[in-house]
């Protein structure tokens, strides 16, 4: 996992929600993990820039949600969210990208996805996206 100065711990992590970034693009990494460490509720545990990479992370912390990208360093998040499916308890995950495709929100949703957003026309949302989980498994 590459060290990122936004990766947090929070005092206070029964109110908080784990979530790793999966981006590999270090100016989009650098304004996402800045919107979601201002959320209160989120404790950004890593960052990582291949499927690898975020299994790896998966498997050594709790992992609540993940914000992915469909294009990675290596491997895709396609194959992040097939690896997802297979957990249990599977994080939720969150795509984000650049490809905004009807075929992909429907491979993206079909394999788990939570929800599928525009970087750009949708990045607004992610507040709001994460307060709607954080009540889902606040029940579960």
């Amino acid at each position: 996992m590459r060290e990122h100065p936004n990766v947090t711990s929070k005092s206070n992590p029964e109110k908080s929600v784990k979530v790793l970034l999966v981006e590999d693009s270090a100016v989009l990494v650098e304004i996402l993990s800045e919107a979601l460490v201002q959320i209160p509720e989120v404790d950004l545990v890593g960052v990582a820039d291949s499927e690898a990479e975020a299994l790896r992370v998966i498997a050594r912390d709790r992992v609540d949600l993940i914000f992915l990208d469909l294009q990675l360093k290596q491997g895709t998040g396609f194959g992040l969210l097939r690896a997802l499916a297979d957990m249990h308890p599977a994080p939720r995950s969150v795509v984000l990208t650049n490809h905004d495709l009807p075929e992909y929100q429907s491979a993206a949703m079909a394999l788990g996805a939570t929800y599928f957003l525009d970087k750009a026309r949708d990045f607004h949302r992610l507040p709001e996206i994460v307060r709607a989980i954080i009540r889902v498994i606040s029940v579960e």
